[in-house]
This record gives C-alpha cells, structure tokens and sequence, in this order.
C-alpha cells in the first residue's frame, strides 16, 4: 500500500477555530455553574442525581481524552510517515489483526483511541485498520485487562471474564474493520479546517514543539467539546430511566444480553473502570457481563457524539450495527456453554 507523504498547498494557518472551541467548552461549563448555584442542587434530587453523574463522567474521561490527544499529537509530530508504510503494506487480512493487537501497546480507554485513530488514518495507515485499533485498544490494553482481573477476582469466572473480553473484543474489532473495508480516509474523516491549518505549519525550519503543543490542544478541544455533550446525554439517561427496568430481564436468554449491551450503552463508562460495574450485576451471568463489558468501549452514548465528530455519516449506524450483531453471537455461544 503506498503511503502519501505530499503536503497539500494550504492558506496560512488560522487557529482561532481551537480557540473558539475552547470557549465555548469553557462558556457551557460556566453556564452549568450558574445554573447549579442558582438551582441549589441539594433541595433537588434529580438534578443533584444528574449533576454527580455529568461531573463524575468527565472527570473519569477528561484524563484519557488528553491522553489519547498527547499520543496523536506525538503521532503526527514525531512519527515519520515511512513508519506506517510496512503496516500498510501487510495484505488486509494481517493488517487488521496486526492493528487490533497494537492496542496492547497503547493504554488508552475509548475516548482517547479517537483521536489517535484519526492520526493514524491520516499518516497513511489503512482506515479499516485505524478503525480496527481504535476498538481493540481501549478493550486489550493493559490497564483494562489488569482492571478486569481485579474486578473479578476470587470467582470462579475469573478467566472467562478476562480471557473471554479479550478475545471477544479482538474479534468484534476486527469485524468491524472489515464492515469498513476498504473506505477511503477522504470518504471516512470528516474534514476538520483547525486540522489542516496545522498540517500546513509543517515545514523544514518549523519547530517541533510548537506544532507539537498546537495538534495537543486542537485534539483535546475539539474531543472535549463532544465528551462533554455525550456526557450530559448519559447523565440525563441514567437520571430519568429506571434502572429496575433493566433488572427485570436477567433471567431472559437473549434479552439480558440485549439488556446489558443498553446499560452499558446509556451508563457511558470508562473501559478501565466498567469491569467493577459490570460484576455488580450478580443476577446477570458471565455472558451477560462480557456483552456490557465488550460492546460498552464500542459504542455508547458519548462514544456516539465524538464518533459523529470524527467520522463521515453512517459511521455510527455501521459500528453499532456491527458491534452489537457480532457481540450478540459471541456471548450467546458463551451463554450456551456457561449457562
């Protein structure tokens, strides 16, 4: 696969879009400090309710985002180009494996493989394989296996809840690469102007830092800006749907799997936390708990709006279409074999 190194002939760079995304994150949180001085959530139980979860969701993804943010930016300022080209020239049915198992090497949750994946797509690698890693790494990196382990410790499930998400991540990532085949990065990346101004600072005399320090803030911002609207959805969910709803359904064959997938879809957890979540639901089995705790670093509702972001429309409807049917199959066989 050849790997484009041309930089494109772009008018002077214009920062003043990662600017007026930062204001704007910065105007809304304002805003909500207002409003909860004003409202004193302490006499209002739903909006003290959602106020813990809102804050709780960022604070818990605020560090991955810049995480994630920090990685592209080293990406694109450090990495050369040619240091893709032989992952890219790998035949498509190594390539995406090769990109799911990279995620070991990178210990970012959902929110931070975003970004990087867009990075990655951008240098040159594959889309299909951009998109395979941005699933696998929030599920396969180190700190969610450890996370897992811990959670489950001491039962008996023990490796068939770490062991099983592992591979059950691996493979739903990789189907869904392949769903993606092989898109064009102009058909799949939604274009971002504040990008390509920075793209256009490269240059032979152009130091390395500065540009550095420029992608970071313009990835954080730009993420954030989405993290914060995904949050204020899932705290609105998680305030206002009963969780017994949910509950109800544990002993339902097909139906819990279905169940577990929408908690974690509306719960919006961060993928080094939501195996603690997950074994909370003692009702629910083994293969239950693997449905929350793959399909959840997928797709979810802040998920959805930093994907919509990021990509091109019927991303969103493609991954979540795919996530859940592959997801559904896996722990199904899971559900027949442990019950």
């Amino acid at each position: 696969m050849a790997v484009d190194v041309a930089r494109p002939e772009i008018s002077p760079p214009r920062t003043g879009a990662s600017r007026r995304t930062g204001l704007i994150v910065l105007g809304g949180l304002a805003a909500i400090a207002v409003v909860v001085r004003v409202a004193d959530p302490e006499r209002v139980a739903w909006l003290q309710n959602f106020l813990i979860v809102f804050g709780s969701l960022l604070v818990e993804a605020t560090p991955f985002i810049l995480l994630g943010a920090f990685v592209s930016a080293a990406i694109e300022v450090f990495v050369p180009t040619s240091a893709f080209a032989h992952l890219g020239r790998l035949p498509r049915l190594l390539q995406l494996p090769a990109a799911a198992l990279a995620g070991i090497a990178f210990p970012v949750c959902e929110c931070g493989s975003v970004p990087v994946a867009r990075r990655l797509a951008r240098k040159g690698l594959m889309p299909s394989a951009a998109v395979t890693f941005m699933l696998a790494a929030p599920i396969l990196n180190p700190v969610v296996v450890a996370s897992t382990f811990v959670a489950y410790r001491g039962r008996d499930t023990l490796w068939v809840m770490v062991l099983g998400r592992m591979a059950l991540g691996f493979l739903v990532a990789v189907a869904v690469g392949w769903v993606v085949g092989n898109t064009r990065k102009e058909d799949l990346l939604k274009p971002r102007p504040d990008e390509d101004d920075l793209d256009a600072e490269v240059g032979s005399d152009e130091p390395r830092w500065p540009r550095f320090v420029s992608h970071l803030s313009g990835d954080f911002f730009f993420m954030g800006r989405f993290l914060v609207m995904g949050a204020a959805i899932a705290a609105a969910v998680q305030t206002f749907v009963p969780q017994t709803i949910v509950s109800s359904v544990a002993n339902l064959p097909v139906l819990s799997l279905l169940a577990m997938m929408g908690l974690a879809f509306l719960m919006s957890l961060c993928s080094e936390s939501d195996a603690f979540v997950a074994a909370s639901f003692t009702s629910f089995g083994p293969a239950a708990q693997l449905a929350f705790l793959v399909s959840g670093p997928m797709i979810d509702l802040k998920l959805g709006a930093l994907y919509a972001g990021t990509y091109s429309k019927g991303f969103v409807r493609t991954v979540t279409v795919t996530v859940v049917a592959v997801t559904l199959v896996g722990t199904l066989w899971l559900q027949v074999v442990f019950g």
